[in-house]
């Protein structure tokens, strides 16, 4: 089968972007609602809420490898990855309603059932999203499509965001009218379905291209040697992990920046609003900077601008309503540029393991990356509450000097600290332009001497018409 590494259609793109934006009309709720949900609606304690979200965690950080191995093995008419985004449509559709839905128990029964709801959740996430981004490394072998499609589907997250963090409480209010209960089951249902329709657009509008050895020999402990070995795919790991802990630790302090420094609580949304606009300009330019410069030097210059504009932010005062929004609009125009490097580049790791070992294992190397992504957040969240108590927060009353200082530190330099962190870890990636291209045109070398290997090929049927059968 020949490997077709020439440019995709914007139908494509805008196909597979639709699935980021079906996962997010549930990642960003429960990022942003989840904690809130369970304590003043759902009706469990904070410290039973918060052991839950610890268990789970560990559970899904278990399970991720695994579904990685199970996809990388997985052979359908349809390719490796496409089929999970399909298979997992419904059943994640189903089960984000069910963990946004306040059953007539008691408190045990509650808390059986946001256990049973809230793990089934993750591993149906994992099973659809591993594949998904998997699926960006075999759509195309070329650099620059590749980086384009990452553009697109983060500009579809981006929007996805909008709509939740803009719409999803009004909508609560709004079907509830009194009875959050009622409302949360009703938003979630509407974001629900229109998760299950974006994610069956994605599978038939999306084909995978780039096939491994026909001859590759199927090894689990070789897929984990190859990892360790790697170097690039360490330095991206620890990359991911300092960026979502600075992600996680920033983005949960913010809104007491708001409420107790600030004292403008009523700004969060908007000042969330525009910064999430200036994210979207910055995914945008970032596909031409890549294509002329390379993924790793344009990430190195916008995760150094994003340290910069980070770090200003301690020498705001409360009163600088405007310099505050200048400087985090250019934060996340700076960080913009990052968000769909990162994932184009963990496509390129998969390309360099094969073009170095002659053996493809994408999703272990998706996987790998996203158990780092899942533990930076976990501990920039406990990080973050660490830092509030050591500094002497108490909730709902005026603050100290001292809890004021604390907040504006973990706005501010302490996760500009962690990005550089990561910043230092690209220096480690050694996949510049000149060897993503030597990559790519070997790697295309031999899977032309794979087609000509293989027995002769009849093509699959397109998926609309063998669904329809």
């Amino acid at each position: 089968m020949a490997q077709d590494t020439s440019k995709i259609t914007v139908k494509e793109k805008v196909g597979y972007a639709f699935g980021d934006a079906a996962a997010n009309f549930v990642f960003q709720t429960m990022l942003v609602f989840q904690l809130a949900f369970y304590t003043d609606t759902f009706g469990i304690t904070a410290a039973a809420a918060g052991t839950l979200f610890l268990v789970v965690r560990v559970w899904d950080a278990i399970f991720d490898p695994i579904m990685g191995v199970v996809a990388d093995r997985t052979n359908t008419r349809w390719g490796k990855f496409r089929p999970w985004i399909l298979w997992t449509a419904v059943p994640f559709g189903i089960v984000a309603f069910l963990a946004f839905t306040t059953p007539p128990f008691g408190p045990q029964g509650k808390l059986l059932y946001a256990y049973a709801t809230y793990i089934a959740l993750m591993m149906v996430y994992s099973a659809n999203n591993l594949p998904y981004s998997a699926l960006s490394g075999v759509i195309t072998g070329n650099l620059t499509e590749r980086t384009s499609l990452s553009s697109y589907r983060f500009v579809f997250a981006m929007s996805a965001a909008f709509m939740i963090q803009g719409l999803a409480l009004p909508m609560v209010n709004y079907f509830g009218q009194g009875n959050s209960a009622k409302g949360y089951q009703i938003t979630m249902g509407i974001f629900s379905a229109l998760a299950v329709v974006f994610f069956v657009i994605t599978f038939f509008t999306t084909k995978e291209r780039v096939q491994p050895d026909p001859t590759q020999k199927s090894s689990i402990r070789q897929d984990f040697a190859d990892l360790g070995r790697n170097r690039p795919w360490l330095a991206i790991f620890s990359l991911t992990i300092f960026v979502f802990i600075t992600l996680s630790m920033r983005g949960g302090v913010m809104v007491y920046y708001f409420k107790y420094f600030v004292q403008r609580e009523d700004l969060f949304s908007v000042f969330n609003v525009c910064g999430l606009a200036a994210t979207i300009i910055g995914v945008v330019g970032s596909t031409p900077l890549a294509k002329r410069f390379g993924k790793r030097d344009v990430f190195i210059v916008g995760l150094a601008g994003t340290v910069v504009f980070t770090a200003a932010f301690v020498v705001v005062t409360r009163t600088a309503i405007v310099e505050m929004f200048i400087i985090e609009m250019l934060r996340q125009f700076a960080y913009g540029f990052t968000i769909p490097l990162l994932w184009a580049m963990m496509a390129d790791v998969a390309d360099y393991s094969e073009w170095k070992n002659r053996r493809r294992a994408t999703a272990i190397v998706f996987s790998g990356i996203v158990f780092a992504l899942k533990a930076g957040l976990g501990f920039g969240g406990a990080i973050g509450g660490w830092l509030l108590s050591v500094y002497g927060y108490v909730p709902n009353v005026p603050q100290t000097e001292r809890a004021l200082q604390g907040i504006r530190m973990t706005a501010s330099v302490y996760p500009a600290v962690t990005f550089l962190v990561g910043l230092i870890c690209l220096f480690f990636y050694r996949i510049d332009k000149d060897l993503e291209i030597q990559i790519t045109d070997e790697l295309g070398e031999r899977r032309k001497s794979y087609e000509l290997a293989a027995p002769p090929f009849t093509p699959d049927p397109e998926p609309i018409h063998v669904a329809a059968k």
